[in-house]
């Protein structure tokens, strides 16, 4: 009787245990997040897609808003067209022009809306965009974005991580920048079409810390889950032999 509970309590530990690993994983997996086709490196041009999950199973998500940092403005920013959805590029002038490859820069983009579509329960929807110059003078840049639900709900997905801090319950999407790319300047000034087919050549360095920790996570969960039913098991067959 007693190894016959043991068993089921070795079970029951392990099972819940990868149960509860997978769960914060899945939770993590869901937030709005930012990622390079390739290198995002400083100085040059990149294509990002931008990641949106829809969390909630009653809703469906219907409009999609990022906000541009005005701290680093990018001068160029293009939308790749996204199959029934409606996209608008919001500019706005600059309190401080912006010199790039010698032309002088008035305004920015500072908000990309993206409408009409529906996202729904249990799918994600990619939006790229080609974005550049990327800054020089920080590594990473940090877009604020606002999803809203057709029952008018809208999540702010706008608190910035700080470093050596738990990540926080609505985080911003960051995108990581690389070291400048080196070859002159031509490496800068290229179009963001040619930024990411040399991307294409090298493997994503950056991917969301989000993504990356929820698979290691529910990595971790399924070997434990597994431990623990392997050891039931071998627990049990000891006390019968």
């Amino acid at each position: 009787m007693n190894a016959a509970r043991s068993r089921t309590r070795f079970a029951v530990v392990g099972s819940v245990a990868a149960g509860s690993v997978l769960l914060l994983s899945g939770t993590a997996f869901a937030h709005v997040t930012v990622q390079p086709e390739g290198a995002a490196a400083k100085g040059g041009y990149a294509v990002v897609d931008f990641k949106v999950p829809n969390e909630r199973d009653n809703a469906k998500t219907v409009k999609v808003e990022v906000n541009f940092p005005t701290d680093h403005p990018l001068a160029s920013v293009m939308p790749q067209p996204v199959p029934g959805w409606n996209v608008e590029v919001t500019k706005s002038k600059l309190d401080k022009p912006l010199t790039v490859h010698g032309k002088q820069i008035n305004e920015a983009v500072t908000k990309v809306t993206w409408s009409g579509g529906t996202i729904e329960a249990g799918q994600f929807q990619k939006f790229p965009l080609s974005i550049g110059s990327l800054p020089s003078d920080t590594d990473q840049l940090v877009f604020k974005a606002l999803q809203t639900y057709d029952n008018n709900e809208v999540v702010r997905w706008i608190q910035e991580s700080q470093k050596g801090q738990p990540e926080p319950a609505n985080p911003a999407p960051t995108l990581k920048l690389t070291a400048a790319a080196t070859g002159g300047d031509d490496d800068h000034a290229a179009p963001a079409s040619n930024a990411s087919a040399t991307g294409e050549k090298t493997e994503a360095a950056s991917s969301s810390d989000t993504d990356t920790t929820a698979r290691i996570l529910g990595v971790v969960g399924i070997v434990v889950g597994i431990a623990g039913v392997a050891f039931g098991v071998f627990a049990g067959r000891r006390r019968s032999a």
